[in-house]
This record gives C-alpha cells, structure tokens and sequence, in this order.
C-alpha cells in the first residue's frame, strides 16, 4: 500500500500538538513531563532544549498528559489557528488539572511572550509562563510554582543561544534532526510577531554547532537541518581556540564547516531570506554535494507595494535576481516559497502580480495562507485589515490551485529518473513502504525491500508521482544527478 505523503514543511501540519517522548534519564525521580508543541521547527528544537534541562533534574518524559506531574505547550503566534489550538488543548488540561490539583501546567514559547498576562491574571489557565529566552530558568520556577506561587519569566536576551546545550533528540528517528545555529530575528515584517516573541538576533558558537552536528554524525545520523529564523544573517564573532586569533564566520563558511564533517552527512536549512541569501552561499551549496539542492525563500507577495507595506525591505525586482542566481549556479535547486493572500490593501492587480511571480519561479513547493491579523504588529497598529474574507478565499483558492499545477510539474520533471533517496522509516500508513526525501526534498515512496534499512542512501527508480510525492523502487544500479 503506497503512502501518498506530503513534503516536509517549515509549519507540519502533521507535527502539530505532537507529544514528544525520548527514553527517561539514568538517574530518575519519579516524576514525569509530558510537552506538547506547536508551530515552526524551531519550536520542536526548543522542546529538546527544555526536555534536556529537565532530564538533568531526573524528569522523564510520558505520552499522556493523564500521567503527567508536569505538563508544557510549546507555543506559536504565528497564525491565529494556531493560538485557538492552544486555548482549545489548554481547556483540556485544566478540566485534567480539577481532578489531579498538584499537576503543573505550563505555557513555553511565543504565546507566553506574547499573552503573558491573559494566562496567569485575566483566565487564570496556568501554573507558569515561560518565554523562549528563560528555558534554564524553569527548575527554579518550578519550585516557585511548588511551593504555592504562580511563575513567570518572559524576559528576552541579547546572548542567549543554548549552546552548551545538548538536546534530546525527541521522537526522533535517529536518522535527521535539527541544529539551531541561531536565535531571534532582526527584520521587522509588519505581518509579524516573531521579533517582539522571540527577540533580537544573535548567532551560536560555531564551534558547538560543529560539535553538535559531529556527535550526531558519530551517533548514526544521516542528515541534519541548520535552523534559524534567518539563516542567511547569522554571523558570529570570537576567538579561534586553535589559533589564538580573532575570527568572523558568516553563514556561507559555517555551512561549508558542516559540510565537511562528512561527505555522508546530508545538510539542509531553513529558513533564508530574500534580503539577505548572497551567491558565496549559492557557490557554497554548488561546491559540496552533501548540501541538499533546495532553498526555502518567501516571497510572501508578488507586488513591490504590498512588499514595501510588509517591510520585507526588497522589491519584486531584488527577489527576481535572487531565483535567477539560484537558476544560474545552482541549476535543477528546488525552490519553494511562502505566500499571503489578502494582505491589507491588496488589489486584484497586486494579487496578479503574486500569481505571475509564481509562474515565473515555478515553486516546487509553498505553504499558503490568508493574512491574519496578529495583535501587537505594526500591520495591526499601522493598515486596516480590510480585505473582505470571501475575497482572501478566493484569492488563496487561485494560489492553492496554481500551486498544485507547478508542483505535479515539478515532480513529473522526476518520473522516469533514478535518484539517491536516504530512507528515513515505513510509511506511515504501510510497514510495506519506506519514505524518504531526495536532495531537491521531494518525497519518495517505494516498496520495502530486503535489505534495505532506515538510514542508508539508496538508488530509487522514479516510475511516477502525484501532485505531492514521488512513487519508484529501489534499484542498484548508479543514481542519475537530479
């Protein structure tokens, strides 16, 4: 039985509210944490970084919150879904709470920035809140709730990064994972909460990231994912220990650092800004052949007007010049976008503009969505959201259909071809099936076959597709470089 998956995504859809459970530290105490996330890959990172400190104080982690002393949801003010999820699974914990009074439950991440207020004073939903910047602090607020009292700590930080921290790797498959290279964000899209929720930018040690992405490497994994919420601006300024000199490493140089940690580890990265994306970071991704050839790049809209009030900081000219780079050094580089219909003012001829860019780029993949106002933004303080609702349906429905169209487009380009494919499992609907991702991250399906194992590359005959994933089996003989 064949398992029709959809490409990994910046938002998974199929990750959200997900319990995240690892084997319990050597030395426990008995009591147990249950976290639940929501939201981008930077939050499930940020799971593994609060699991780990806890896991230093003998917490072990549940699947069901019934069986919990502890319970946190990572949250996301991205999008306004999102937060109602929240609300909703919040309600839950409570009526739980009722019944067992001694369980803690806390809200982690951008909404607790963000609603701090509303969780502890006005609804009274939570024992504690706990912002991005204050994972380290949650012991001592623990004990603070413990003994009575609510806990808050919701400052951010010019320095913090977690990088002697070493994440537990949460339901994960032992093949890819996440390494956050930075943290924050320093562009001030007026569509956007991230910079008032999660701080200003400021960029790791590369040295850690090298060390965390080499102990993975030893431990067996195959592929590991770069994260920040800019990748393209991370720049980090320090003291070369072997050397004893003053260095400066900038994204491209760090990318190729981890690239030559092995031939056989596959690197990836999210999330690159349009602004920011140089050719010395095409070249780099050109020269080592273990960087996957695919580029997540918003565009968000198609029309210089609707980008200046966003304050993206480019014009529909600079993001053009950017894909034709990519087209030029990188050829056959999948490319795939996010896209906002709808946004404040939007006239039929800007959303034109938005479906002409999409023409012109191809987009291999996007994740689409109708504006939503977030409190708090400069859109919500500065435009009035005055795009009726029936037309930002319409309007995504257009997006949505072009989109499905490029994607079979794009993923036909494969049938037809064999490829290296890393095998990351069994599909989720069939033991008969393996998945995994090319390098272009087209997900690929293909019959179980004897010998073949999760983790190892394997050459995949592509035979055909559907609008979202490629279909093949696995074949000996070289892989054709697609």
């Amino acid at each position: 039985m064949i398992d029709l998956q959809l490409n990994n995504k910046t938002h998974d859809e199929e990750r959200q509210g997900e319990a995240l459970i690892v084997d319990g530290p050597k030395v426990r105490n008995g009591r147990k944490l249950y976290i639940e996330s929501y939201g981008c890959q930077m939050n499930f990172a940020d799971s593994e970084i609060v699991a780990s400190i806890l896991f230093d104080q003998g917490f072990e982690t549940t699947g069901d919150y019934k069986e919990a002393d502890v319970v946190f949801i990572n949250t996301c003010s991205i999008r306004e879904n999102a937060e109602q999820r929240v609300r909703n699974r919040l309600s839950q914990f409570g009526a739980e709470k009722r019944r067992n009074p001694k369980l803690i439950v806390g809200v982690l991440g951008c909404m607790a920035e963000r609603l701090k207020s509303k969780f502890l004073e006005e609804e009274k939903l939570v024992d504690v809140v706990v912002g991005p910047d204050a994972y380290r602090e949650l012991p001592q607020l623990l004990t603070e709730v413990e003994s009575g009292h609510k806990a808050i700590n919701v400052l951010l930080s010019r320095e913090e990064t977690y990088a002697d921290i070493s994440p537990v790797r949460l339901n994960g498959n032992g093949i890819t994972a996440f390494i956050s290279i930075m943290r924050g964000c320093d562009n001030m899209c007026s569509f956007c909460v991230v910079p008032f929720t999660r701080g200003r930018e400021r960029s790791r040690d590369p040295h850690s990231i090298l060390a965390e992405a080499k102990d993975l490497f030893d431990r067996g994994y195959k592929e590991v994912t770069l994260l920040g919420q800019n990748v393209d601006s991370y720049k980090w300024k320090g003291k070369d220990a072997q050397e004893d000199a003053d260095i400066e490493v900038n994204f491209a140089q760090l990318l190729e650092k981890v690239a030559l940690i092995s031939n056989e580890l596959r690197i990836r990265f999210s999330t690159s800004h349009p602004k920011d994306i140089t050719d010395e970071v095409l070249y780099t991704i050109a020269k080592h052949n273990n960087i996957c050839n695919y580029i997540h790049l918003p565009v968000q809209s198609g029309s210089s007007r609707i980008l200046d009030l966003m304050n993206r900081t480019y014009t529909r000219e600079w993001y053009i010049n950017r894909i034709d780079a990519i087209r030029s050094i990188i050829p056959g580089c999948a490319i795939s976008s996010d896209i906002i219909a709808g946004f404040c003012t939007e006239t039929e001829e800007d959303h034109q503009e938005t479906l002409s860019m999409m023409d012109y780029v191809g987009y291999d993949f996007a994740f689409t969505f109708s504006y939503s106002e977030r409190p708090g933004t400069l859109a919500a303080r500065k435009f009035a959201d005055d795009i009726p609702g029936e037309v930002k349906k319409r309007r995504l429905a257009e997006i949505l259909l072009k989109q499905q169209q490029t994607s079979l487009y794009r993923l036909q380009k494969f049938v037809g071809k064999t490829m290296r494919i890393l095998v990351e499992g069994t599909s989720k609907k069939s033991d008969k099936d393996f998945c995994g991702r090319n390098d272009q991250n087209a997900m690929v399906v293909f019959p179980a076959t004897e010998g073949v194992l999760a983790g190892q590359y394997v050459n995949v005959y592509v035979d055909r597709c559907t609008s979202a994933t490629l279909l093949g089996s696995v074949v000996v003989q070289e892989p054709e470089m697609v």
